[in-house]
């Protein structure tokens, strides 16, 4: 399974990190894809290398840089805006695995945006809770 991944920049709080690392564990997942920003999608991306060596990690990284994580992936995408990352990310996979920093829906929150563009496209969208 080819799996999204979107979240704050403030990082996964202790419960979502145990969920997610159960959900790793789970699945069988043969790429992770993420926008190799600081806090949640660093969490996730060393999750992932840590749990399953053998899935393929795609960065989707976003033009500018200021928040970069700046991950080392089997493969990386091109550098686009943060929309449009996000975007590429939900087109390219099966699932969206969430972990906002909040369940209330944000207008200005990158993570919410692809949240609605998923459930737009038709993809699932697993929101995992602080």
């Amino acid at each position: 399974m080819k799996v999204g991944f979107t979240g704050t920049q403030q990082g996964m709080s202790q419960r979502q990190k145990e969920g997610f690392t159960r959900l790793i564990l789970s699945l069988k997942m043969i790429e992770f894809h993420h926008g190799d920003c600081i806090g949640a999608d660093s969490e996730a991306h060393d999750i992932v290398r840590n749990m399953n060596r053998n899935t393929e990690i795609v960065i989707h990284p976003p033009s500018n840089s200021s928040k970069r994580g700046f991950k080392k992936g089997d493969l990386v995408r091109k550098e686009l805006p943060y929309l449009e990352r996000n975007m590429l990310i939900v087109q390219e996979t099966r699932l969206l695995v969430t972990t906002p920093f909040s369940l209330q829906e944000e207008l200005r929150s990158g993570t919410w945006a692809t949240i609605r563009y998923a459930r737009k496209m038709g993809k699932p969208v697993l929101i995992l809770d602080r």
